[in-house]
């Protein structure tokens, strides 16, 4: 199967005041991640509220991604949920209508907390798309499955025949390597948290990732993986340091999905705001948050249109 080189955005879902989806953004989305350097996004998942929209949304979201990608720009569709079988249900959508991947996180509930309880839940979706590279999304902040990856890997070993690999949002690095080494490097390994991009390079030899911030710093976080590339260590701790100073002002608001959303505003693109029960930032929170980046130089140095 082809890796993955380079940074995949996960973007967020447009929403009118009503709450609605609102498709129109999508396009000019997608251009702009193209112009700073991402390769292509990971959508309906937490960035993208994925669970807080109905089956038939995600799909309407899938089919307005692929429609509107730009040349060469991958589009993989997080089809995770509580029911197996809508998940397999919107896997066979995703290759129907050209997606390049599929992957899945486990759900939220009922809680996975045994490896082979994960091999199956990821089985039975794969299966829907079987020509299409599956990625399993390790996310156990987000769903309390604190399983070993390494031991994930040996299970799933050959018998999931399109099981493509992990993107990998969790805190070891250390794991994160023992997943790359399995089998010399058999399966694709995304790094999947924009704040330690840069070890992960060193020590895990990470060649692709899938961030959230990168929605609107995606052009530092891009310029992270050229400098290592370039030998350039000081400029990618500088990048790197940067990178971490924006997402210690959006922890002040809440994180990526709510702060991070209003940013999108801040820079050009208004996307709404969140979908219930998210709190959603107040006038005053997104003044005070302007004013933190602007006191880091983000304005100048953030993703442009």
């Amino acid at each position: 199967m082809e890796r993955i080189i380079g940074l995949i955005d996960a973007p967020f879902t447009p929403f009118y005041e009503n709450g609605e989806v609102n498709y129109e953004p999508i396009e000019k989305y997608a251009q702009m991640l193209a112009k700073n350097g991402l390769k292509g996004v990971f959508i309906n998942g937490s960035s993208g509220e994925g669970y807080m929209l109905t089956e038939e949304e995600r799909m309407k979201l899938a089919e307005r991604w692929i429609e509107v990608a730009p040349e060469g720009f991958k589009v993989i569709v997080h089809v995770g949920s509580c029911c197996v079988k809508a998940s397999k249900m919107l896997a066979e959508h995703a290759q129907k209508i050209g997606a390049w991947g599929i992957g899945a996180m486990a759900p939220p509930f009922p809680k996975v907390g045994r490896i082979e309880e994960l091999v199956k839940y990821c089985e039975e979706i794969a299966a829907g798309a079987p020509n299409l590279p599956f990625y399993y999304y390790h996310i156990p902040a987000f769903n309390g499955a604190y399983l070993p990856m390494p031991a994930f890997l040996e299970a799933v070993d050959g018998r999931i025949p399109n099981f493509a690999g992990i993107k990998y949002t969790y805190e070891s690095i250390y794991e994160y390597n023992q997943c790359r080494l399995y089998k010399n490097g058999k399966y694709d390994m995304l790094h999947g948290q924009d704040e330690t991009i840069l070890p992960a390079l060193a020590m895990g030899g990470a060649q692709g990732g899938i961030g959230g911030t990168t929605n609107y710093n995606g052009k530092n976080l891009v310029g992270i993986i050229e400098a290592w590339k370039n030998n350039d260590i000081e400029k990618a701790r500088e990048l790197q340091n940067f990178s971490q100073a924006v997402i210690n002002v959006i922890c002040h608001y809440r994180g990526n999905i709510v702060a991070g959303k209003r940013i999108m505003k801040l820079i050009g693109l208004d996307l709404g705001k969140n979908r219930t029960p998210f709190q959603n930032m107040t006038d005053e929170e997104e003044a005070r948050m302007k004013a933190e980046l602007e006191a880091i130089n983000f304005f100048e140095r953030c993703n442009k249109f």
